[in-house]
């Protein structure tokens, strides 16, 4: 009687595992894709990215929680400002492992990306997406900060990254530098000087929907993520009369950095905003809850 011996399995289903790793190759390739900015619901950005470095305790004035990297792989800034011909500075940023990444605002925190933040006599005025800036007179220090995408701040060594630089009348640039003493756990409640606001003019309209006598009108709509039309700068003279027609498919509040003018937004009701621009440099206006900036506003 015959004996027949069977092959070896790698023999008999060697096509079979070749389909399978063949198959499955599609799979693996996926994972090496860009980082995704979704995550469970329920946590912040700052929660589920905490991969990304390490999430500190600790937090800035503004109540941002610090984001620790190894000192090695830390981005650094440097400032340098030079008197402006108009009044104010101009600011220049170097940095160094770090890219401008403002398409990625809101997003997950990866690693030598992000924005940074100026923070002039202390208090914080606006964001830079790219190195340069601009600081209106009457500042007497500023500090420059970078920050994730996430918003939260780069950290080495238990500190932010940022730089600081005394203004005056000459070009003056500053090196990396630190704070003596590293944040607090909890945000303390700044102090600011108070901003001028708008005298009450009997001219001005009262109510606020009521944009009578503007020079420019500007209607903004947001939807998710999405501002239309998208960021850019508004040019205004100072005097000039401004009113923000805003339309948010959700519930949130509309911040004018400088002039501390805010703007309640209710889902799918417009909502306007008229101020006099009486204050020379560069002012944000963006969301409180969703973070976004709508706009800029370059008042000359």
């Amino acid at each position: 009687m015959r004996t027949t011996v069977a092959p070896p399995l790698r023999r008999r289903f060697g096509g079979l595992c070749l389909v399978l790793v063949l198959a499955a190759a599609p799979v693996l390739a996926g994972c090496g894709g860009r980082a995704t900015t979704h995550h469970k619901p329920g946590t912040s950005h700052q929660e589920a990215t905490a991969g990304s470095g390490t999430l500190l305790s600790a937090r800035d004035e503004a109540g941002h929680r610090l984001r620790e990297l190894p000192a090695a792989e830390a981005p650094t800034v440097r400032a340098e400002v030079r008197p402006d011909s108009e009044g104010g500075w101009n600011v220049h940023l170097t940095v160094e492992r770090f890219l401008f990444t403002p398409e990625s605002t809101g997003g997950a925190a990866v690693p030598g990306r992000g924005h940074a933040r100026l923070l002039v006599d202390g208090r914080e005025t606006g964001r830079l997406y790219g190195p340069w800036g601009y600081v209106p007179p009457g500042a007497r220090t500023l500090t420059v900060r970078l920050h994730a995408d996430d918003h939260t701040v780069w950290a080495a060594d238990g500190a932010p990254v940022q730089a600081a630089v005394p203004l005056a009348g000459a070009s003056v640039s500053s090196r990396p530098s630190t704070p003596s003493a590293p944040p607090s756990s909890r945000p303390a409640e700044p102090t600011y000087p108070a901003d001028p606001v708008d005298p009450v003019d009997p001219a001005d309209p009262i109510d606020p929907a009521d944009p009578a006598g503007s020079d420019r009108t500007v209607a903004l709509t947001i939807t998710g993520k999405t501002v239309q039309p998208p960021p850019s700068r508004i040019e205004l003279k100072k005097g000039e009369r401004l009113t923000l027609r805003v339309t948010s498919d959700r519930d949130d509040t509309l911040h004018v950095h400088g002039y501390d003018r805010e703007l309640p937004l209710s889902a799918g009701t417009p909502a306007t905003l008229t101020l006099t621009v009486d204050r020379t440099g560069l002012f944000e206006v963006e969301t409180h809850d969703s973070g976004l900036v709508l706009t800029q506003l370059v008042v000359r």
